[in-house]
Formats: structure tokens, sequence, C-alpha cells
């Protein structure tokens, strides 16, 4: 069992800067060999996934909407996953949410490999 804890959303200007922050509760040896990734949702869209890493080896995947802009970056010994969300655009508002599953999967950012969801932070852009 995993429980996640996002936070960090908030709002800003185009242009502008934010990070995301999830902390992962479970079995501190189960969550050396976990994938954590980053999705959001925009009012009458479908959830995408924008970033995700494997704690296993450190491989990062990035949705190509963010690719250059954001970057998600692990810290092991905290269980904790960032994501740094720079040169924002309005575009990019939307519901963030921390996501992760236990063990690795070949398909990242597919919200259907994962079945831990943290409660989400609202980020919104304005231009």
């Amino acid at each position: 069992q995993v429980q996640l804890v996002d936070s960090g959303g908030g709002s800003v200007q185009e242009g502008g800067s934010l990070r995301l922050s999830c902390v992962a509760f479970g079995d501190a040896y189960a969550l050396n060999y976990i994938h954590m990734a980053w999705f959001r949702q925009a009012p009458g869209k479908e959830r995408e996934g924008v970033a995700a890493v494997y704690f296993g080896v450190g491989s990062t995947s990035y949705a190509d909407s963010v690719k250059g802009r954001f970057t998600i970056t692990q810290d092991n010994a905290k269980k904790t996953v960032y994501l740094q969300m720079n040169s924002l655009k309005p575009e990019d508002t939307a519901m963030y949410y921390c996501a992760a599953k236990l063990g690795r999967t070949l398909f990242p950012l597919s919200d259907n490999q994962y079945n831990y969801w943290g409660q989400g932070t609202q980020v919104t852009v304005s231009s």
C-alpha cells in the first residue's frame, strides 16, 4: 500500500515557474523500486501524463508538450518526486496529480498503469 501527498500548486503569470512535490509513504524497501509520475487534467479534457521517473534507475519520461520546460527529479531518501515547471503557459493550467506504481512500467505516461494517486494540486497560469 502506498499513500501519496502532493503539493506546490498555485497561480502564476505566463512565463513563471512552480515546483510541485509528492511524498510517497509505504514500505521503505518497495519504495526503492517505484515508478512515479505527474498527470494533469484540465476541465473538459482527458487526463494527460506529463512526466515520470523510475526510482530504481532514475530513468525519466516526458510528454512532448512539456519537454525542455518541465523537469522531474527524485529524492530517494525522502521518497519524494519534484516537478519543476518553468516557462509556464496558460495551456499548462490544470489539476496536477501525483501517481505511483510498485515496480517499473513500460508505459510511464499512461494513467492505467498506476494504482496509487495523490489528491491533486491546482496549477493556474494567467496570460
